[in-house]
């Protein structure tokens, strides 16, 4: 995997960047990535400046995708971001949306509905918005059982084909149906699936929130277990886009010393695709009564430049029914959409695809991120669900 060497000469200060960062566009405190990345990182490196306005940035990567030059703009501001966290105190509102994994694991002997309603009653949601976490943020809800315990019961049919499946902390959390539905397809497709244990959070909400050496510490052993997998020829699949980026990308930008060797998580939804190509899962013809239904791409997923695998599966199922949105940024961003200060903005950056949904008619959305689908159900009180899930639901009804 290639390192990235960090020279903001490269920047031509074109300010595409600029006009594609859907903060910048909805919020007139924020300079823009041009700003905040390179052209402050010159003054960064002769320890002139210490930049505030960076907890604007959104880490949505959209800056990235644009820039002509690939100058890693957002990597520049999470990484004066961890500088700025480093010289100042952080808050406690920052470490626990950027350390759910360990939180999750910390309160599992408590039962999820007594965590839901300690997490979302009225009063507890007064405090947390005295602690920065906006009232009015749509909070997601704990499952009765994370996804990893309901995997130690779940059947398998044994078989040669194996495969490793890293759920990421919202499916494992919040959203263990559409691991399983994943697993249903695989198993459909002949594989068996092993989910290892010693996979912790990816570290992208630590990266965001300014806590690099926590995820420097996620990537050092997450990297190893994934080299382990892929040195035994069992590729390792993930169905959170964002997952996918911080492995395959953002490693080897924050952590070129960690992330060396030919080792990566692979996209669920490619892989199923590629199991369709093989003939070793077949789907059905598309349906000509398929209710519509309006497809959001994910930010993190864009700016891996894979294509856009969960809507092609979609399509191959449902054929016309389905259609991109495009229309921008959902405005959530992982945790920044959560942040008392962040709310207003991430709603405003939303508006366009709410009313995209709205003005469409469709019953039913789908993408592949779990906060974007929070805040599409947030934004339009329309369903949202996992391109997997519908695809299984489909084959269900086939036979």
């Amino acid at each position: 995997m290639a390192k990235i060497h960090y020279n903001p000469d490269a920047c031509i200060a074109c300010n595409t960047c600029v006009a594609q960062c859907p903060v910048a566009a909805v919020n007139a405190d924020f300079p823009g990535p041009r700003i905040t990345g390179p052209a402050s990182q010159r003054f960064r490196i002769m320890g002139n400046i210490d930049e505030e306005t960076l907890h604007f940035c959104a880490n949505c990567k959209n800056c990235d995708i644009s820039c002509p030059h690939n100058v890693p703009i957002s990597a520049f501001n999470m990484i004066a971001r961890a500088e700025f966290t480093k010289k100042n105190p952080f808050s406690l509102r920052d470490w626990m949306l950027s350390h759910g994994a360990l939180l999750g694991r910390k309160l599992g002997l408590v039962p999820a509905w007594l965590r839901n309603v300690g997490m979302l009653n009225p009063l507890t949601r007064r405090l947390l918005d005295m602690l920065g976490i906006s009232a009015s943020a749509p909070l997601p809800q704990f499952a009765a059982q994370t996804f990893k315990q309901r995997m130690r019961t779940y059947p398998q049919p044994a078989s040669q084909r194996k495969v490793a499946l890293f759920p990421g902390c919202y499916i494992d959390l919040y959203d263990p149906q559409t691991g399983l539905d994943l697993v249903w397809l695989l198993n459909k497709a002949g594989y068996e699936v092993i989910v290892p244990n010693n996979f912790d959070c990816c570290g992208l909400p630590m990266v965001a929130n300014g806590f690099m050496e926590d995820a420097r510490a996620n990537a050092r052993s997450n990297w190893a277990e994934l080299s382990s997998w892929c040195a035994k020829g069992i590729p390792v699949l993930t169905a959170c886009p964002s997952c996918n980026l911080m492995f395959n990308r953002d490693l080897a930008e924050y952590f070129p010393e960690i992330a060396t060797g030919t080792a990566a998580l692979r996209d669920a939804q490619e892989f199923v695709l590629e199991c369709v190509e093989r003939g070793e899962l077949a789907l059905p013809a598309p349906d000509p009564q398929a209710q519509p239904m309006l497809y959001h791409a994910p930010c993190h997923l864009r700016a891996q430049g894979l294509g856009l695998p969960g809507l092609s599966l979609l399509q191959a199922v449902f054929g016309k029914a389905v259609r991109n949105a495009d229309a921008g940024c959902c405005g959530i961003s992982g945790s920044y959409g959560f942040k008392k200060e962040n709310y207003g903005i991430a709603q405003s950056i939303g508006q366009p695809l709410f009313e995209t949904i709205t003005k469409s008619g469709v019953a039913l959305t789908t993408s592949e991120c779990g906060t974007c689908r929070v805040q599409i159900m947030h934004g339009t009180g329309k369903p949202c669900l996992h391109p997997l899930s519908l695809v299984r639901r489909r084959l269900e009804l086939q036979h």
